[in-house]
């Protein structure tokens, strides 16, 4: 399964190359901090007589490690032209923020959450 990952400033995006196989087949599952992708590509059962046979089949499994920044309720799945596209929105409170700064007193934790929800 060859593969391309980047990341946006909202998502990690994965673009897996699976050619040949049908979307029924595909099978994407996060179990915890794993995320797994399976497919299957099935050879011409019919008796034929091979000439050449360069192209693997059968079953192919992919595991990932997500990591504490991904949100794995809103991972979405996009099969188009033999590539399985993956987006895996980066959460919230993983993503970059600005700290206020402030002079004067300090403010602790408690305060600054008052402040906000005020």
């Amino acid at each position: 399964m060859g593969m391309d990952l980047y990341k946006t400033d909202d998502a990690f995006v994965a673009a897996i190359d699976l050619p040949g196989v049908t979307p029924s087949s595909i099978e994407i599952d996060v179990d915890g901090t794993v995320l797994t992708v399976r497919a299957e590509r099935v050879r011409p059962t019919e008796d034929v007589r091979w000439l050449v046979r360069g192209r693997r089949a059968g079953a192919f499994a992919r595991r990932f490690t997500l990591g504490e920044g991904v949100d794995a309720e809103r991972i979405g799945a996009d099969y188009t032209d033999g590539v399985l596209t993956l987006t895996l929105p980066i959460a919230e409170r993983a993503k970059p923020r600005k700290v206020e700064v402030t002079t004067g007193q300090p403010v602790t934790a408690v305060e600054q959450d008052e402040q906000q929800a005020a």
